[in-house]
């Protein structure tokens, strides 16, 4: 069984073709994150008229059922084949973002996103389980690594394909997608193989208790400034995910084929891995959020020259990636991630500092946070593939995938949260004492046209508030993380 696992399904003159697909349908999926945080002004300003909340639900709609399902789908993929989910994946992004473009209100606009999220969920473990298959041992290294690199192409894409597109009408970037999804299903079903599946029970329960316990999550950390911390709704929402989380836990543990075995992370060096693949885009895509609203609403930038000026941040991405794997050789998994907590850190930190400086500076600092995210995806990236045996191939995609989308909807959830809370506080008094107060630039401006250097002022130090509050989140958590990973790297030196 381990030497059929172990062949590559593909001749070797074929194995780059199968990367670049692959590489492109995960920069369509990741992309799209990058594209709609560009357009959240122009949605705030838009027939939809939606809240800062509605908002904040209109991006994590897509990360948060992504999140959700993404291991589920690698599973799904496990059993009834890669290559028929990732094709299938393909077609529901299609279809949902179709059914954004033509949203005549925010609650359409929600169900298009989350039908394109649960297409998402299909493609981005199963691109990994088929490229675990059609590659040949000694090059899985570097296959995971242009892999990897293939998310700073894809925010590439997303904020200049995006910007490009922002510059007529929002419906415009969802119709892009759905073009470009179905011509990498084209594409896909013509180069990518078939891997063998495995006798699998996909995990009904256990995946409703994970997606519910998620849900709640989010829900308590969106709601919570609008609602008080302390109001029925937001502890109602906590409460429910620790007794969802709790029960998803006993589920997972009883049923013969679970959705993802606790028991799993009960290996340190797993575990690590996951939490700092959550921490990693848990900053990136809080920076992400904010960022092409404070170009546009701080700097009065176009919505295109916002989207280009996102570009430091995946430079390093883009021509870095695929020489971390010769890094780690070096000096080691624990070192590398330090490196890239601390850089990531730096760079949050140093943004907070130049909203109102020249672009350089600003940029600089875009670099340093790419640089950070460069060192930790690809490390962690192998290490959760070496942590679950390549049977599992989309189990270990989906849970790559989990952990990144996890993140990401953190991200946005927690910093748009304080953002939010930081603008409402620096308001001019007269905007701030409004009932209910407005909790967007674009309801702020609409009450006080007048008070446009203010409000924006308000924004700007709301912003630089939440990255830096983002910013001491990646310290400290990817300081665990890196404690985590060193002990498990240790233990597995004296056992050997």
């Amino acid at each position: 069984m381990t030497s059929t696992v172990d062949r590559p399904a593909v001749p070797a003159h074929r194995q780059g073709l199968v990367l670049a697909c692959l590489s492109v349908c995960t920069a369509l999926v990741v992309g799209f994150v990058a594209a709609i945080n560009l357009a959240v002004p122009r949605l705030a300003a838009s027939s939809l008229h939606p809240s800062a909340d509605q908002l904040l639900w209109i991006v994590d709609a897509y990360v948060v059922v992504f999140a959700c399902l993404v291991i589920p789908a690698g599973a799904a993929g496990d059993k009834f084949g890669r290559k028929g989910t990732l094709l299938t994946g393909l077609a529901v992004v299609a279809a949902g973002a179709l059914v954004s473009a033509v949203a005549p209100n925010v609650a359409v606009m929600l169900g298009g996103r989350a039908l394109t999220g649960l297409g998402a969920a299909c493609v981005l473990p199963n691109c990994v389980g088929v490229l675990l298959h059609a590659t040949a041992p000694e090059r899985r290294g570097h296959a995971l690594a242009v892999w990897a690199a293939a998310t700073g192409i894809g925010g590439v894409v997303g904020n200049l394909g995006g910007g490009a597109l922002l510059g007529g009408s929002w419906r415009a970037l969802f119709v892009a997608v759905a073009v470009v999804a179905v011509a990498c299903l084209v594409w896909a079903a013509a180069v990518t193989p078939r891997s063998a599946r495995h006798a699998r029970r996909l995990d009904i329960p256990g995946t409703a208790l994970f997606v519910g316990a998620v849900i709640a999550l989010l829900l308590g950390i969106i709601e919570g400034p609008a609602k008080g911390w302390s109001s029925l709704t937001v502890v109602a929402a906590f409460a429910a995910c620790l007794v969802l989380g709790m029960a998803w836990v006993l589920t997972e543990l009883r049923v013969r084929h679970p959705m993802l075995d606790p028991r799993l992370f009960r290996e340190a060096r797993l575990a690590g891995a996951a939490l700092g693949m959550t921490v990693a885009f848990f900053g990136n895509f809080g920076l992400f959020y904010i960022n092409a609203s404070l170009l546009q609403y701080g700097r009065g930038w176009s919505v295109l020259h916002a989207g280009v000026g996102i570009i430091p941040v995946t430079i390093p991405l883009l021509l870095g990636s695929r020489h971390v794997p010769a890094l780690v050789r070096r000096f080691g998994v624990p070192a590398t991630l330090s490196a890239a907590f601390v850089i990531t850190s730096a760079g949050l930190t140093g943004l907070s500092f130049t909203a109102d400086r020249a672009y350089p500076w600003y940029g600089a600092c875009l670099f340093v946070v790419g640089l950070g995210i460069m060192l930790a995806v690809p490390a962690l990236t192998a290490e959760i593939a070496a942590g679950l045996p390549l049977e599992r191939a989309g189990i270990a995609g989906g849970l790559q995938s989990a952990t990144r989308e996890l993140g990401s909807a953190l991200g946005v959830a927690v910093v748009g949260t304080i953002l939010t809370a930081g603008f409402l506080h620096h308001l001019p008094a007269g905007l701030s004492h409004e009932s209910p107060a407005p909790r967007t630039v674009s309801q702020a401006l609409a009450l006080a046209p007048g008070e446009h250097a203010s409000i924006t002022a308000a924004f700007t130090q709301g912003a630089d508030t939440a990255l830096r509050a983002a910013a001491l989140v990646t310290l400290v958590a990817g300081a665990l993380v890196v404690g985590s990973v060193t002990g498990a790297h240790r233990r597995a030196r004296a056992a050997a």
